[in-house]
């Protein structure tokens, strides 16, 4: 069997993914991760390890599990994942105005903390000069 072939433990997908037992658990309740059992023991396919890159990707780019749920769905249209990538574009385009709204106002509030952050500064010098010069 080749690395690609080979079936992956809970362990070693935690290990290969730096992802808990319990997020595994997780994804396979959510029904987006469906490992094969074996009693207690759990083995993971190539499509699976494949699934959870996407699933993690996804993630880290604020998709909700139910966008990727979606996404992972579509996979199997057979269209050559045409339908999967556009829908995928359509969610990456609502996420990027989402992130750039979240950017530009904590841009706001950075500046905004900035000047209140120099005010108080000069307060405190201010004070500090009275106190001297008494």
């Amino acid at each position: 069997m080749t690395t690609d072939e080979k079936m992956m433990t809970i362990r070693e997908m935690c290990d290969t993914y730096d992802v808990t037992p319990r997020t595994l658990r997780f994804y396979e309740q959510k029904e987006l991760l469906t490992p094969i059992r074996e009693g207690q023991k759990r083995l993971y396919t190539k499509r699976e390890r494949a699934r959870l890159t996407l699933i993690l990707r996804g993630k880290r780019f604020g998709f909700s599990l139910e966008d990727i749920r979606q996404l992972l769905d579509l996979y199997a249209v057979g269209d050559q994942q045409r339908t999967q990538l556009e829908k995928a574009y359509e969610i990456a385009e609502t996420r990027m105005a989402d992130m750039v709204r979240q950017r530009d106002d904590l841009d706001a509030a950075i500046g905004e903390l900035k000047e209140q952050m120099e005010w108080g500064a000069k307060m405190i010098a201010s004070m500090e000069n009275k106190e001297a010069a008494e």
